[in-house]
């Protein structure tokens, strides 16, 4: 076995470990000591010899080669960082760099902000990657799927709480559950008024409910949560012609303070327009495993 496994077997393979070694009750995952051992124990020449807090100014993370002459690498997290969540994805994050990238990055990599929150396909073919395995290591989609079944109508306490079961923080949970629904949903994210990033569940894609955020900004409805400058936890429905121009939803929204944004999560009806789109490689809401079989090919990974 090899770097050459996806993002997603990677994390398949050490939550296979830890549920043998653990029980399948081992969450929140304690990453510090999951990538200390598992990698003296995977790549005994080259482990992780350090985790840390240090100051990183404009980065969240960074994987770093020992000096010279010693043999390892070391993750660093920001230690002005003040969210658990967000410190345990960072973590994760770097520990998916490890597996995944160190070999074509022999001086190491160093992630921003943006490199741990954005999850959309053209903002970097290796960030997403790095996200893809944090996201199944700290939430594996089986014990997620326990918790939220896949045509659960879901709210912010029932995400909250998974939120809080794998130590993340609500987006990466949001962001999972949407990976898997059968509901037809649409995350968004936003900022001053713009839409900075949108991710929609398989059967809100196939019918054609997404935002192409790839092209000219985006403004957020002036109705909407955002819009108005007030979220709630509370659904509000939006009539037609407010998200989207032929159907009306229902939003619940939070404001972000750690990371300046807001979030809004929309929900559609189950019964959509029939699928408009036979192919989904145009847009930024372009399925995962599509997505990552690219990546794989064309990068030499598979």
């Amino acid at each position: 076995m090899t770097e050459t496994l996806s993002p997603q077997r990677w994390a398949i393979e050490i939550s296979q470990v830890l549920n043998t070694v653990l029980g399948s009750e081992h969450f929140p995952i304690n990453v510090t000591e999951v990538a200390r051992e598992y990698s003296r124990q995977r790549f005994p020449e080259d482990p992780i010899t350090l985790v840390a807090g240090d100051v990183l100014p404009k980065f969240d993370g960074a994987l770093v080669r020992s000096p010279s002459g010693k043999n390892g690498w070391g993750i660093i997290y920001n230690n002005a960082i003040r969210s658990r969540g967000r410190i345990n994805f960072t973590l994760a994050h770097e520990f998916g760099h490890y597996l995944l990238h160190r070999r074509a990055y022999p001086t190491g990599l160093q992630c921003g902000e943006q490199d741990v929150v954005r999850w959309d396909s053209q903002y970097g073919q290796i960030e997403y990657q790095a996200n893809v395995f944090a996201s199944y290591l700290l939430m594996p989609l089986d014990d997620f799927r326990r918790q939220i079944a896949p045509k659960d109508e879901v709210d912010l306490e029932m995400l909250g709480h998974c939120a809080s079961r794998y130590d993340v923080s609500l987006i990466a949970a949001t962001l999972k559950w949407i990976e898997y629904t059968e509901r037809r949903a649409v995350l968004v994210v936003s900022r001053d008024g713009y839409i900075l990033w949108a991710r929609s569940s398989g059967p809100a894609l196939r019918s054609g409910a997404f935002f192409r955020t790839s092209g000219p900004p985006i403004s957020v409805p002036a109705a909407s949560q955002p819009g108005t400058g007030r979220t709630t936890a509370g659904w509000i429905e939006h009539a037609a012609g407010t998200w989207f121009s032929e159907e009306a939803c229902k939003e619940t929204a939070v404001q972000s303070e750690q990371y300046d944004f807001t979030i809004s999560l929309l929900l559609l009806p189950n019964e959509g327009p029939a699928s408009r789109f036979q192919q989904h490689d145009d847009h930024d809401d372009e399925p995962r495993d599509e997505l990552l079989d690219r990546i794989r090919v064309n990068h030499g990974l598979s």
